[in-house]
């Protein structure tokens, strides 16, 4: 696992896009062809804007994956995460392949977990983008995690602190609109991407970076599990590196390009 601390919030965002589409370039030189998952939330605004524009990409030769869904939410409503990915990433990116969307509003929900499980069991994946939530949470797996199942994507239960930061953030006007299920990307399946870009600013994820980089590999923080990834690159900003400590710090490995 490689650790990286950039100097803002906009520097990361752009440090992490640029060694995920160094990735995304590699994949198409070496196979004609790349597959990759996309996160979403407020953390990863200028992470995916930065891609969007980021030069020599082929997007017709990749493949996109949704990381994670509520359940029961409509595409019209602000915190649709396909919405989200529609307007920021695939109406900008015309010429993409295809975006496999994860439909939280399927009335067959088993149908659809195994429909889009299916299609990621099909490639594998270059590049996975991913964030860590206030809880340690990694895409929808919130503590404790499901560490052993194999299954690509899982319905699972969110839990109120999760729940507590999608309203913080202003998705929602009251915690009670927060859905309380979301299909999600296992731990497992993200751990396939053979390269992991995780970016993950501000001050109120310092506990959970401070957790994940430093704390025992645990479900507890199911972020921790990314230093068992050997191609996992963990970014941040000053505030979000705030609680680590600098002995740490001084050993940690910064990604190369």
């Amino acid at each position: 696992m490689f650790f990286n601390i950039s100097d803002t919030t906009s520097k990361m965002a752009q440090d992490a896009a640029g060694l995920g589409a160094d990735g995304i370039r590699e994949a198409i030189a070496a196979r004609g062809q790349a597959s990759v998952i996309l996160a979403t939330g407020a953390s990863q605004f200028e992470i995916v804007q930065a891609l969007t524009v980021a030069p020599d990409i082929d997007w017709s030769k990749v493949t996109a994956f949704h990381l994670d869904e509520y359940i029961g939410l409509p595409l019209s409503h602000k915190a649709s995460f396909r919405r989200y990915l529609k307007e920021r990433f695939v109406d900008k990116v015309k010429a993409l392949k295809s975006f496999v969307y994860i439909n939280g509003e399927a009335g067959d929900l088993d149908a659809e977990v195994k429909r889009i499980s299916e299609e990621i069991s099909a490639v594998d994946i270059d590049v996975g983008f991913v964030g860590i939530g206030e809880n340690g949470h990694l895409a929808f797996n919130d503590p404790p995690a499901d560490f052993l199942t194999k299954a690509p994507f899982i319905v699972v239960t969110l839990d109120q602190p999760c729940r507590e930061q999608q309203f913080n953030e202003g998705w929602f006007s009251e915690l009670a609109q927060v859905p309380t299920q979301a299909i999600s990307m296992s731990i497992h399946q993200i751990l396939q991407s053979k390269t992991l870009i995780c970016a993950v600013p501000d001050t109120r994820k310092a506990k959970a970076v401070k957790n994940t980089m430093q704390g025992p590999v645990t479900n507890m923080c199911p972020a921790s599990v990314l230093q068992s990834h050997a191609g996992a690159h963990v970014f941040t900003d000053p505030a979000s590196a705030a609680l680590l400590d600098e002995k740490w710090l001084a050993s940690a490995t910064p990604s190369v390009r």
